[in-house]
């Protein structure tokens, strides 16, 4: 792939070290962003040894207003072709929101959503240059769902980020650059305990939580495709499906009689 690579967010664990082993997979040199250096550094590691693909990270913290610029400087001082974007660094806060303090919630709209904005409109202009280019935005079912009684920003920022993801594709496919939202459900990943909120996730049942590795191939063959939408798995598409037809009302009492359940290992 030459001096060509992709660019992906938040990832030494999870969704995003997944997606960027399936990129590996496909010949893609990468370069990883997150905030700690040293699980970047065995990510790289292990990717290098696996893959046999160049991997160079950069720690950097998104709710820094300047680390945008930052990457996007890094790249450039590195001449590195950045062909694909993804956007899925994320987490979730543990405390309602009568409880969270001004700061904490503009830092969880920053990474989630003012972020990827800023790195999109960096990378896109050097995309229109080369006349091509992917972005991925790694976005939630909870996208498409009603208000929840916990996240209360969660939801609606997933949603604006879609909204986003479609703006992009009307504007810019035509001139070769897609842009695809991949809206997961619950994903076994250490998003839940990293975030505070594992408790939320052990009472939702076995079938619906589904392995990030699943997750993360079925986003980056959307991605290469050009597809606008990903949802992962039969499960979740139905789910969206429904939730698009039934009653608010209906859904919170759903929501309320989730049972415990483990691991999805279909």
């Amino acid at each position: 792939m030459g001096n060509r690579y992709a660019l992906v967010t938040g990832a030494s664990s999870g969704i995003g070290f997944e997606i960027a082993k399936c990129l590996a997979s496909r010949n893609y040199n990468l370069l990883l962003t997150a905030r700690k250096e040293e699980n970047l550094r065995k990510a790289a590691l292990f990717i290098e040894k696996d893959y046999g693909v160049k991997v160079d990270i950069i720690a950097s913290d998104l709710q820094d207003k300047s680390s945008p610029n930052s990457i996007y400087d890094f790249c450039k001082l590195k001449k590195y072709n950045i062909e694909i974007l993804i956007n899925n660094a994320g987490y979730a806060i543990p405390t309602s929101f009568d409880q969270t303090s001004m700061e904490e919630e503009e830092k969880f709209i920053r990474v989630l959503g003012i972020a990827v904005i800023a790195l999109s409109k960096l990378f896109i202009k050097d995309m229109l240059a080369q006349g091509k280019g992917r972005i991925m935005i790694v976005s939630s079912v909870a996208a498409f769902a009603p208000p929840s009684t916990i996240q209360v920003l969660y939801g609606p920022i997933k949603t604006f980020m879609n909204r986003f993801s479609e703006s992009l594709n009307l504007n810019y496919n035509h001139k070769g650059i897609t842009t695809t939202s991949l809206c997961p459900g619950y994903t076994i990943t250490n998003f839940h305990s990293a975030s505070g909120v594992q408790q939320e996730m052990d009472r939702v049942p076995f079938f619906m939580k589904k392995e990030a590795k699943r997750v993360a191939e079925e986003g980056v063959e959307a991605l290469l495709k050009g597809k606008p939408v990903c949802v992962p798995s039969k499960t979740f598409k139905i789910i969206v499906f429904l939730l698009k037809l039934i009653p608010t009302s209906l859904f919170f009492i759903m929501s309320s009689r989730l049972a415990p359940g483990r691991y999805d290992k279909k």
